[in-house]
């Protein structure tokens, strides 16, 4: 998926995401950053529908890579895709206090309320999980070999960042890509430049 017509133009190493399976709050809509929650009934199927995914698109990955939550490293296992390496950069965004809420609870409160905006008191700033993001992107691109592929196991926002940041916008653009659970993502190149080659596939 990385050959070029013009073999002067190297394939770049493509990063691919997968979105941990459903959770109790992926389905109810709570923030969940820190805890560590299990996939549901229907979050491991929805793991092993992506694993079915990824073999029959024949992917081979140089570098498998997961956030530290269970969730992720649960999606990983069921998708097929071994013992990943344990990425702490790649957590969710932290929440601070609205963990556990729901964006339609805050918005009763405070009807301007959208969280790309308005931030999470005690919690990280957008700035701080783009950096995170920066660095997984730094680390794909000098490990990975040219026309290779790594894959990395996380979370929405957090994936939906990384996705900004792949192809240079600041990290608020992450609002511009919705990603349900479990799907997976290519992130890749145009020739030269970076971009979103499948999204929520």
């Amino acid at each position: 998926m990385n050959d070029h017509p013009n073999p002067g133009i190297p394939a770049y190493p493509s990063l691919w995401l997968l979105r941990h399976g459903q959770t109790e709050w992926s389905k109810s809509g709570q923030y969940t950053g820190r805890t560590d929650l299990d996939l549901t009934e229907t979050g491991v199927r929805q793991a092993e529908e992506a694993g079915e995914r990824i073999r029959a698109m024949g992917l081979h990955f140089d570098l498998v890579l997961s956030s530290p939550m269970s969730r992720a490293r649960r999606t990983a296992e069921l998708a097929g895709l071994g013992e990943p390496e344990i990425v702490d950069d790649a957590r969710e965004w932290d929440y601070g206090d609205y963990e556990g809420l729901r964006s339609a609870d805050l918005r009763k409160q405070n009807p301007s309320y959208v969280l790309w905006d308005s931030g999470v008191p005690n919690g990280e700033r957008l700035a701080e999980v783009g950096a995170r993001a920066d660095r997984i992107i730094e680390r794909v691109r000098a490990e990975v070999p040219e026309g290779g592929n790594a894959v990395l196991v996380a979370h929405g926002h957090f994936s939906r960042i990384l996705a900004a940041r792949w192809i240079g916008l600041d990290p608020v653009h992450g609002r511009n890509f919705l990603l349900e659970t479990a799907r997976l993502c290519h992130l890749g190149w145009d020739k030269r430049d970076p971009a979103i080659q499948g999204w929520g596939l």
